[in-house]
């Protein structure tokens, strides 16, 4: 399995190749349930629980019986069961383990192939909670939990895809996950979540297709699934929030062939350009890098950059931009202002402009 590292600049403060599969992945979404709204109110399940998280002995006993509550017969225990155990591996990483250790994965995970949606929204949560934990990520993927959270990615509630989306995301943290995650069918719901997703949908999915795709073959289904148009169209909307985290997510995709042309096919170029002339400073550091991406081996897609007016920002950013990004621009300048090739001129007719 070929893993590719990231593009080397800055990015939130740190610089793209420190952002590790270990990482937290802050850069793009916190990927964890806290803004769910899943506190219950003041009902004694949650003086219960306050009481459980404070006293390690009664938490123990309190985690059994909810193990054991979530194969019951009753709907409504089971429900209550996987609540109170996504609420209390929600914040707390020493019960994350208990939880694990007392045997809830299994019957976790077969909650999420549940038909009652609140069902499986507490499954799918509290399998995302446990995966928090390093040491649970391992055991959540060999119990069989990737194809069900890739179901609840297509079938489930809006929170449900969500959830869904941030626990592949933490068990793509492990390398070995990252191929099975992409060969289930995930990476398809995940650019859909990323298209048609309310704000943090589109957050987790950015978040998780970031991780997926240091993966050469995971790259190439994001392409086939259509990932350029809403990565375009986000980085293209500055009031969006997504314009850094879009820009991100393509500049790892772009090390292949064809999103090189799935981006010019989908306007990228125009976008990217403009970027370079309105964008933030670490905006404009990730376009010229993307950019310097398509254009380092193709004289066709310098011609474009060049008639779309690049060479005037380029060269502000070569005076004004960050050590980084001064070098980069002036690589693509150099670029930009080769005479054409007669040989690559031939390709015109293989990408659609």
């Amino acid at each position: 399995m070929a893993t590719e590292s990231a593009v080397n600049y800055t990015y939130m403060g740190r610089s793209f190749n420190d952002l590790s599969i270990n990482d937290d992945s802050t850069a793009f979404s916190d990927c964890n349930s806290d803004r769910s709204g899943e506190f219950p109110t003041a009902s004694s399940q949650s003086r219960r629980l306050i009481l459980a998280c404070a006293n390690s002995e009664n938490s123990d006993d309190l985690i059994r019986q909810l193990v054991s509550d979530l194969d019951s017969c009753s709907i409504d225990e089971q429900k209550q069961a996987a609540l109170e155990l996504r609420l209390l591996a929600k914040n707390k990483p020493e019960n994350r383990i208990k939880i694990a250790k007392a045997g809830a994965i299994r019957p976790l995970i077969s909650l999420i192939s549940s038909s009652d949606p609140y069902l499986q929204e507490n499954g799918v949560t509290a399998i995302l909670n446990l995966s928090l934990c390093d040491e649970n990520k391992e055991l959540i993927a060999s119990s069989g939990a990737i194809k069900p959270l890739v179901r609840a990615l297509r079938t489930g509630t809006a929170t449900s895809k969500e959830n869904a989306a941030c626990a592949l995301l933490r068990l793509s943290q492990v390398e070995e996950n990252k191929v099975a995650i992409g060969r289930s069918g995930a990476i398809p719901l995940l650019v859909n979540l990323l298209e048609n997703g309310g704000i943090r949908g589109k957050k987790d999915a950015s978040t998780a297709l970031y991780s997926l795709c240091t993966v050469k073959e995971n790259k190439i289904r994001a392409v086939e699934a259509g990932i350029m148009r809403p990565l375009v169209e986000l980085m293209a909307d500055f009031g969006s929030n997504m314009v850094d985290k879009s820009a991100f997510v393509m500049s790892v995709l772009v090390s292949v062939p064809e999103a090189k042309t799935a981006l010019v096919e989908e306007g990228g170029i125009p976008v990217l350009v403009e970027i370079i002339e309105v964008g933030s400073q670490r905006q404009k550091e990730i376009a010229v890098a993307i950019l310097l991406q398509i254009c380092e081996d193709s004289v066709l897609f310098r011609a474009m950059v060049a008639r779309e007016g690049a060479i005037p920002p380029l060269v502000a950013l070569s005076q004004s931009g960050t050590n980084r990004a001064k070098q980069k621009a002036e690589t693509l300048i150099e670029f930009l202002r080769q005479p054409r090739s007669g040989n690559d001129a031939a390709r015109r007719s293989d990408v659609s402009v």
